[in-house]
């Protein structure tokens, strides 16, 4: 349909600028040819008189010279003045010829000087004359406005025969200075000889090129009496004339002989051109006409087809627009909710949800797409399906490996307890201390896959803890815990709730804090009540985070992504994000004054306690009745009491000389624990 309507369009387009080209003609034929043809009529007369008035230097002369330069003077003006008004219409390298002109009739004032003072020989004015009547005939070289080859080869004939009538005038003015001298020098005969050769050239190719009404204007005017004369003058000039001898008896009657060739040519070539102007118009009529009958007929072909590719198209769209619908609810809608109950761990039934996209459609290829849409859709929802158990696969895999390592952890834990109390020698002892710690950090390893599946791990208290308590019990759990400093405020304690992933959080940053600078920097917790809440930094002095990757970590930080096993480096980032989530706490990182890291915990006011100088009591967290979450793939291991998560124990990882600073913080359910824990802390103190 739009390429039959192009096609039309081109058509009529091309009609309808043949015919605009035809009616073109008339209007630069009147506002451009005309007044060209007056200019070089005036030019031809004023070097007439121009060289008689060199040639006999009278007032009378000198007077008519003055009244033909005005006239001259008039016709540049109307040409300046007319041209303008057929701008748009003339061709671009014909209206450039004709401002040539019209500059340089401006300047004949020029010329003229060196003709009133006699500067000037009778053959140099008419050379200078004549290279201003060149340059309008080169207006003429341009008209090449018509499409139709007969007018432009009738324009050019008739331009042919112009530039022959021009080499008649040149000839008048030649013979003219001649008669006044009463001889001819050496440069007039041979100019005079060259003008005749040119003009019966010129002459003969224009007349040959007319058609045959035109022709016989041409030929009825080689008939006259006056053709005749002006071709024995020719002849006369050529065989009698002298260089330097006077002239025969009958050149007195040679200039105005040529002037009257000159005035006839003149007439018969302006009328030449008018016909040939006015054969343009029937020929836009015609076209005009053809355009109306193609346009017509094209019009009725494109509405037919219109009407019926429209009630096909309405068809065709309605089914289309039906097949969009219900693509668009399968990409924004169903999918999406479809992997939102395949992330909470429901079950789903690839066919319940997978309904044909279109059911029926009277078109086949339409109906052949629908089925195309359904067979896609059944395919990414098997995927999807696929993906989730997948998913569920390995987070079973790595909450059944941390189960079973916290559990073994939990037990190497008490072991080297019970190894503690037995043993006095303080060298041994601290190594069993640097056992101990490195197991509690293997157990916060464990804890962080745990997170990972998406359980939580066993660890809790009822009670709140004091947050300088629990800045130190992350700061254990880290291997180059000596070179940390912490300062906190006494005063605030941390809802129990929340207890062990904080001290998990902690500890996972400040360890990044550590590892991250230099081994001879102190790495510095600090903590204090801000108006949103309880604010922790963490500030290391290391090399620090360029502000690209700072800017990603926070944004990942601000909201986790769903764990990519390929991006396996960042563990501590993925857990860091996790907890922080699960209790409302903001972390975002930026760049230190010391060109180092700075952590910065936002804990809510929620989770914040003032004041609270109870002791926190260990509990044991019973195992939860329902199943864990989409990202937990297995079940606690055991299933009695005795294979719940372990508890609590204290901390006997820290060295001696850190031993000092630490006060009971944790009361244990069982009495014997706590003894040991008291035991632990004397020793302590003895070897401080």
């Amino acid at each position: 349909m739009t390429a039959l309507v192009v096609i039309w369009g081109f058509a009529a387009k091309l009609t309808i600028e043949q015919g605009q080209q035809l009616l073109r003609i008339q209007k630069v034929y009147d506002n451009v040819v005309s007044p060209v043809a007056e200019a070089i009529n005036e030019l031809q007369t004023e070097r007439f008189v121009s060289v008689s008035y060199l040639a006999w230097r009278t007032s009378s002369l000198r007077t008519d010279l003055q009244v033909q330069r005005r006239k001259t003077d008039a016709a540049a003006v109307v040409l300046t003045r007319l041209s303008e008004q057929a701008r748009d219409e003339t061709p671009p390298a014909m209206w450039d010829r004709v401002q040539d002109l019209i500059r340089q009739m401006e300047r004949l004032d020029v010329l003229r000087g060196q003709i009133d003072d006699h500067r000037l020989t009778r053959l140099d004015a008419i050379e200078e004359y004549s290279l201003v009547v060149e340059t309008a005939h080169q207006v003429y070289d341009r008209l090449m406005i018509s499409p139709d080859i007969d007018i432009i080869e009738q324009a050019k004939a008739l331009i042919l025969i112009t530039r022959s009538r021009e080499l008649v005038s040149q000839q008048s003015a030649l013979v003219l200075g001649a008669q006044a001298a009463g001889r001819m020098t050496q440069d007039e005969r041979d100019a005079f000889s060259g003008m005749v050769g040119k003009r019966r050239l010129l002459y003969q190719l224009g007349t040959s090129q007319l058609d045959a009404g035109l022709l016989k204007q041409y030929g009825a005017l080689n008939s006259t009496p006056v053709y005749t004369a002006f071709i024995a003058l020719e002849g006369d000039v050529i065989a009698r004339v002298r260089p330097g001898q006077p002239l025969p008896p009958e050149a007195i009657a040679w200039p105005t002989t040529a002037q009257a060739l000159t005035r006839q040519l003149t007439e018969t070539t302006n009328a030449a051109a008018d016909a040939t102007a006015a054969s343009a118009a029937p020929l836009a009529r015609s076209v005009l006409w053809d355009i109306g009958v193609v346009g017509g007929l094209g019009l009725a072909a494109v509405l037919a087809t219109a009407f019926i590719s429209f009630r096909f198209a309405r068809t065709v769209t309605g089914e289309l627009s039906t097949l969009h619908q219900a693509a668009a609810d399968l990409a924004g809608r169903r999918l999406p909710d479809l992997v939102r109950r395949l992330r909470r761990g429901e079950d789903v039934d690839v066919a319940a949800v997978t309904p044909p996209v279109v059911r029926a459609s009277s078109t086949v290829e339409v109906e052949n797409l629908g089925r195309a849409f359904t067979s896609v859709q059944h395919t990414a929802i098997e995927a999807a399906v696929g993906q989730a158990e997948l998913r569920k696969g390995v987070n079973k895999v790595f909450l059944n490996l941390a189960r079973r390592s916290q559990s073994l952890l939990q037990r190497q834990l008490g072991m080297l307890d019970g190894l503690e109390k037995e043993i006095n020698d303080p060298d041994l002892l601290e190594r069993l201390f640097g056992v101990d710690h490195l197991t509690t950090r293997m157990r916060r390893h464990a804890e962080g896959l745990i997170i990972l599946s998406g359980a939580v791990p066993g660890r809790g208290w009822r009670r709140p803890v004091r947050l300088y308590d629990v800045a130190r019990a992350a700061t254990e759990e880290v291997e180059d815990y000596l070179r940390v400093d912490v300062n906190m405020p006494h005063g605030y304690s941390l809802a129990g709730s929340s207890v062990t992933d904080v001290v998990h959080l902690l500890a996972e940053l400040i360890e990044n804090a550590t590892v991250f600078s230099p081994p001879q920097t102190r790495v510095q917790v600090r903590g204090e009540l801000v108006a949103r809440g309880f604010a922790i930094e963490v500030e290391d002095r290391g090399l620090g985070i360029p502000p690209e990757e700072l800017a990603h970590l926070n944004a990942r930080l601000a909201d986790p992504p769903e764990f990519d096993l390929a991006d396996s480096d960042r563990l501590g980032l993925f857990v860091v994000g996790l907890l922080a989530r699960r209790h409302n706490i903001r972390v975002s990182l930026r760049t230190s004054p010391y060109g180092g890291t700075s952590a910065v915990l936002l804990l809510p006011q929620e989770i914040v306690v003032e004041n609270d100088t109870r002791e926190p009591v260990v509990e044991r967290l019973a195992q939860p009745d329902t199943p864990p979450p989409a990202l937990a793939l297995t079940p606690p291991i055991g299933g009695g009491a005795q294979d719940s998560l372990p508890r609590r124990v204290r901390q006997a990882s820290l060295a001696p000389q850190l031993k000092p600073q630490l006060k009971p913080q944790l009361k244990e359910e069982r009495g014997d624990l706590y003894s040991s824990f008291q035991a632990g802390w004397q020793r302590g103190q003895e070897d401080s």
